[in-house]
């Protein structure tokens, strides 16, 4: 069961989604040091996701199906309008000069509008949690691995942002358009499945 779920987690967390796509650009625009205050953000709402998924599979299981096309739904809607967002950003078109989107404070509210989040969360915990274990502590346990490893992978994307940073800057147009795909790609599977 843990393979499985950790497979499934690194998929889900490495692929490109509002988080790691966030990060890599406040590494690149303010630095890896200061991109930590998002992603400390994000593992704090992430973990905070992940343990209200668990505890409302818990309460509503038999529900479950019936909500998740609603949720598929507003969720791929949302990656869609980042995903065209992104794509008609023009080169060096700073939309937060003062730098808001890159702290602790929106990095976590933000986790609880960000359909990613709340999908892995809802889709790990019902997938491969809840079939083996309705234990408390074990969803606290699985609700801390996610968070680790989803938060491994916007360390991963502030990394490459900050490397790749003069790179980025040449290509941002093409950059942002690829981004752009990515994110549409993300949406359309939500609404494949």
């Amino acid at each position: 069961m843990l393979v499985p779920l950790l497979m499934f987690a690194i998929v889900s967390s490495f692929t490109p989604g509002p988080n790691n796509i966030i990060s890599m650009t406040h590494a690149r625009k303010y630095g890896y040091q200061a991109a930590l205050k998002f992603i400390g953000g994000v593992a704090a709402g992430c973990f905070a996701i992940m343990l209200l998924s668990g505890y409302f599979n818990f309460a509503l299981y038999q529900w479950i199906p019936r909500v998740k096309f609603a949720l598929d739904l507003l969720g791929g809607l949302y990656l869609l309008y980042l995903a065209v967002k992104i794509i008609r950003s023009k080169p060096q078109q700073n939309e937060d000069p003062a730098g808001i989107m890159n702290t602790f404070w929106f990095g976590l509210f933000f986790q609880f509008i960000n359909p990613k989040v709340i999908l892995y969360g809802f889709t790990a915990i019902s997938s491969f949690v809840m079939p083996v274990t309705d234990s408390r502590l074990q969803l606290v346990m699985y609700s801390l691995l996610l968070t680790v490893v989803g938060v491994s992978a916007n360390l991963t994307w502030a990394l490459g942002g900050r490397l790749f940073q003069r790179f980025l800057e040449r290509h941002e147009r093409a950059f942002n358009v690829v981004m752009g795909l990515l994110l549409i790609f993300s949406a359309v599977s939500i609404f494949a499945n």
